[in-house]
This record gives C-alpha cells, structure tokens and sequence, in this order.
C-alpha cells in the first residue's frame, strides 16, 4: 500500500523522537483527514438544497424524531451537541428558508416546539440520499466486511473516548 500524508508525518516525528508510541497519530491522523474530506463533501452536496451540513443536522434531527417532526428546540441543541445560542442561529436560517417552523408548545406556552415544514421535510428525505452517496462512494472502497468490521472497531474506540468524558454541568 502506498504511503500517504499521515505516514509522512509519522516518519518526521519517528525520525525526531524515536522513543515515542505514534500509532495514535497514524490512526486519529487518518479519522481526522477522513472526516473533514468527507464532511466537505457533504457540504458541497447539500448546498445543492440550499443548506449547510448543521442545517442538515438539524432537519434530519427532526425528520428522525418521527411524526409529527417536532422537537423542543432544547432536545435539539441536545442531541446535536449545540450552544442554544448556536441552535438559535441556524433555527433563525431554516426558518426563514421555510423549512421549519417554531410555535407555542401547547402543553406548555412558554415553551416552543420546531417542526419540519412540508418543504423541509421533502429537503431533507432528498438531501439525505446525496450525504449518503457521498459517504458510500468512500466506504465502497472496502469491502462489506470490512465496512462492518470497520464500524465495529470505531463504536469501540467511540465508547472508550466517551468513558473518559466528564459529566455535563460537572
């Protein structure tokens, strides 16, 4: 297999500091690069629908929920690990783009429910499949296998990481 950037890297810190353990860098390296090369291909993928990848999160958060695709706006900045302040800003895009919509919980009226739109909904069943091929592309370089096997061995570092996670608001 040929060598690539991160190995680069790696052999510059072997041939400076011998001594230390670089499997790390070769593997997070590689996770890092990955993600942000796939990442802005789904961007240019879903700027086709007129939004960003947060936008994105955040109608598919709410198509994921299931009827009738809404969410307090708390839940959503939960589940996509967001300041409210930066869900606020990208609920003040979508909305203005017609694609949700924020209203009175009626169980609550002080509290606010979004909801995806009809627009919405269809740009975010449509743009799903497009951030999807574009990661299947990449991934199809693999077998099914060692997709799976692949899938596997991240869940496991991702538990790991999370483990060590202090507690939020500790």
């Amino acid at each position: 297999m040929a060598a690539d950037d991160v190995d680069v890297i790696v052999e510059q810190w072997r041939r400076e500091r011998a001594e230390m353990r670089l499997e790390p860098m070769a593997v997070f390296g590689r996770i890092y690069r990955l993600a942000r090369l796939v990442g802005d291909r789904q961007e240019r993928a879903y700027a086709g629908w007129g939004i960003s990848r947060g936008e994105f999160d955040v109608l598919a958060a709410l198509r994921r929920a299931g009827e009738p695709y809404t969410l307090p706006p708390k839940a959503l900045a939960a589940a996509l690990m967001l300041t409210s302040g930066g869900m606020t800003g990208r609920l003040d895009r979508l909305e203005r783009a017609g694609l949700v919509r924020r209203a009175p919980d009626p169980a609550d009226r002080r509290a606010l429910r979004v909801s995806l739109t009809n627009e919405g909904r269809r740009v975010v069943e449509e743009s799903v499949e497009a951030g999807l091929a574009v990661q299947r592309q990449v991934l199809d370089a693999l077998p099914p296998d060692d997709q799976q096997r692949l899938a596997d061995l991240l869940r496991t570092l991702l538990a790991a990481a999370e483990a060590d996670e202090p507690a939020v608001g500790g």
